[in-house]
């Protein structure tokens, strides 16, 4: 699935307003039967991605569900139809606002083979959203599918997730490449790379390269205003890897580099494209983080 595929946009924003307002008083149909929803198997990006865009995660169970027509459902994709959700909150996962008893909300599924919506009674779903303001209740989903089948393991990554977002030492969104400057040793093969990272909040973020004679590179992170040659790699699944491995450029930009001389230039970009290996491939399911206006 592509990213521009499944990101909202504003007129999804206020199409979905409207149509809350225009079936407020409507009732909603309920499923006579209901099926097993299957969903992706989200990654560790993925839920954070949803997660850090979220102001309020909800764990709620359908109680009915109501298409919408196509007149109230502009930039729906082929073979997907947007449904009316009238749902009852079982948990507030994380939210700053209080949240009622009765939820509803707008979310796009696929059609079955016989063009049909899954039928949703009865299921538990966490929920990625923010409310709608001015309409106690309503909640406008960040995404347009950004809804998933309430699993224990899945409700358990995403705590784990939500308490690392939530943590005060949370480390900053990464946003490019600032400076690089790769420096030659005395010794034949030996050198140190640092390569200064751009932040959401100007927070300070480098990585460093060491290279010693006959040794394999030593690389690792500093999240302060020091160089530290001490500092490690981050681990996998965690913040720190997903700030990097999720968000860095592929290649270092060509401008970024202050060294001058070209086999100065070649190490810093090849330290760089080392520690994008190291890092490994930022997996996603979705395609990206979620691109709505409203979301954090």
């Amino acid at each position: 699935m592509k990213s521009t595929e499944i990101r909202a946009s504003g007129k999804w924003l206020i199409a979905g307003v409207a149509a809350l307002a225009t079936l407020a008083m409507q009732p909603v149909q309920a499923a006579e039967t209901p099926l097993p929803a299957s969903g992706p198997q989200l990654t560790y990006a993925d839920i954070t991605d949803l997660a850090d865009a979220a102001t309020m995660v909800v764990k709620a169970r359908i109680r009915a569900q109501r298409t919408l027509p196509p007149e109230l459902s502009p930039g729906l994709r082929p073979g997907w139809v947007r449904l009316l959700i009238q749902a009852d909150t079982e948990a507030l996962i994380t939210g700053r606002q209080a949240i009622g008893e009765s939820l509803r909300y707008l979310v796009d599924v696929p059609l079955d083979a016989k063009g049909k919506p899954a039928k949703l009674r009865k299921q538990s779903f966490i929920i990625f959203a923010f409310p709608v303001p001015g309409r106690p209740g309503d909640l406008q989903l960040i995404d347009v599918d950004s809804q998933f089948p309430a699993d224990p393991a899945l409700e358990a990554r995403v705590r784990e997730v939500l308490t690392q977002l939530a943590s005060p030492d949370v480390p900053p969104v990464v946003t490019g490449v600032g400076e690089a400057l790769a420096v030659e040793g005395n010794l034949s093969g030996e050198s140190e790379t640092q390569v200064f990272l751009r932040t959401k909040n100007d927070a300070p973020v480098s990585l460093n390269v060491v290279r010693r004679p006959n040794m394999q590179p030593e690389w690792g992170v500093s999240w302060t205003e020091l160089v530290d040659q001490s500092a490690q790699p981050p681990r996998e699944g965690t913040l720190e890897w997903y700030r990097l491995a999720c968000f860095l450029p592929a290649d270092l930009p060509y401008d970024a580099i202050l060294s001058r001389d070209g086999q100065s230039r070649a190490l810093a970009a090849a330290d760089y494209r080392y520690v994008l290996e190291q890092l490994g491939r930022c997996s996603r399911m979705r395609g990206g983080p979620p691109k709505f206006p409203n979301a954090r």
